[in-house]
């Protein structure tokens, strides 16, 4: 049985990265709930820090959505759930708005979205129609308007929105003297910033929304296609250890509901903190993060280390993803040199470096199917130890990331994403290789 459910929705989307999408973005989301309107916010493609961003902005857990990783059931049930629980849905897009197999457009042509142009304006006026009007045409997409982000005077506005031809301009967001701050892999944690709040809340505030615009247009119908298959519940009875503070932030809210819904009951510690593993558990789950960030504590966590080490010397399933593999090598090397120990049960050492080493999406090929994710990092690991496996680039087909296990280890700089196989994902925490 179907049920429909209404909303009104956009995809806030640009021409590239860079243009302020996650910072304009944030600002309507707070300011619409500031407004007391209930506000959901997802992000388009495989991203762990915007979705954090967006989360402290909106007040309401952010998913990820991806017509190849999370797939078009999924991301039809997310969206029809949130369209009863919100006013607005907000679906940040990742890069360009054609950028990407499958793109932003792609998913909002999917559910009949229609997007929200975000433009840098900052050195322009004019032009930005011209622009505006490529994105609309060249798909087609459905354009319900414009944001303009670094724009300067009323006048500037009124300029762009001249420009426009026929597309309101929905709002404009002055040049910031402050913006969300960034590192190596995108915008810092919102937990890293005293006064995050107070950014977010001065973005709204210099937001200016065009009301009458806003409120013309039409809300978006969502379809439930009604309950899901549920995953066999293989995990029932077992406890897993999930790392989890400043280090280990790169977690996909799916993963932890996948592991809920396969039956696994969760213990969340934290080896910043220098935690001992929690007692009683059947498994380990060291998501991703900036553990390079954290050399010195982490390398200092002597209780940590010994729990982990003692934890895999008992053959105790260990599931460890690019952050969390990195604290399991034997070192770190940063940037300026200095290098820290770290819990030595991979073989080899990482180096930190300024260039990227890889990015995009990738999938895992397992005897349950395939397990689809990305890669995104910035460090190499140096290893004798030989690849059990290499995860396949979702468009060349080549050869992706190595997957290496060792004893009870199970690491890569693969990122999965649960949902997308959960009867692979139970295997790897019940140890079947």
């Amino acid at each position: 049985m179907t049920s429909r459910y209404t909303a009104r929705a956009v995809m806030m989307a640009a021409i590239s990265s860079g243009q302020g999408k996650t910072s304009v973005t944030a600002a309507l989301a707070r300011k619409l709930t500031q407004q007391g309107l209930r506000v959901r916010v997802f992000k388009t493609g495989p991203d762990f820090l915007d979705p954090l961003i967006l989360q402290r902005a909106s007040g309401a857990p952010v998913e990820n959505l991806d017509l190849w990783m999370v797939g078009l059931d999924r991301c039809r049930a997310l969206l029809a759930q949130a369209a009863t629980e919100a006013d607005v849905i907000l679906v940040e897009g990742v890069m360009g708005l054609y950028d990407g197999t499958p793109s932003s457009a792609d998913l909002a042509r999917a559910f009949g979205i229609p997007v929200m142009v975000v433009l840098d304006a900052g050195a322009m006026a004019q032009t930005a129609g011209a622009l505006v009007l490529g994105l609309q045409q060249y798909g087609p997409v459905d354009v319900a308007g414009v944001i303009a982000n670094r724009v300067g005077t009323l006048r500037h506005a009124q300029m762009i929105r001249d420009a426009m031809r026929g597309i309101p301009l929905l709002g404009t967001l002055a040049r910031q003297a402050e913006s969300l701050p960034e590192r190596h892999l995108g915008l810092v944690l919102p937990e890293e910033v005293a006064a995050f709040d107070a950014i977010l809340d001065r973005l709204a505030q210099e937001l200016t929304l065009d009301d009458a615009a806003w409120q013309a247009m039409q809300p978006v119908d969502f379809i439930d296609a009604g309950e899901p298959a549920r995953p066999a519940r293989s995990l029932q009875g077992k406890t897993i250890a999930v790392a989890r503070d400043g280090a280990f932030a790169f977690l996909y809210p799916g993963n932890l509901a996948c592991l809920r819904e396969l039956g696994a009951a969760l213990k969340f510690f934290s080896p910043l903190a220098d935690e001992a593993l929690p007692e009683g558990i059947d498994a380990v789950y060291l998501p991703g993060g900036y553990p390079e960030l954290h050399g010195q504590a982490l390398s200092g966590a002597a209780r940590w280390q010994q729990s982990i080490r003692a934890a895999h010397q008992a053959h105790v399933p260990v599931v460890a993803e690019c952050g969390g593999m990195m604290a399991l090598a034997e070192s770190i090397t940063c940037t300026d040199g200095a290098t820290w120990a770290m819990a030595g049960i991979l073989p080899g050492r990482v180096v930190m470096q300024t260039r990227l080493a890889a990015i995009g999406q990738q999938a895992l090929h397992t005897p349950q199917g395939e397990l689809r994710g990305h890669a995104f990092h910035y460090s190499r690991l140096e290893s004798g130890v030989a690849p059990a496996a290499r995860t396949v680039k979702q468009v060349s087909g080549e050869a992706g990331e190595p997957v290496y296990r060792v004893g009870s280890l199970t690491a890569s700089y693969f990122h999965a994403y649960f949902p997308s196989n959960p009867a692979a994902v139970a295997d790897l925490f019940l140890g079947v290789s």
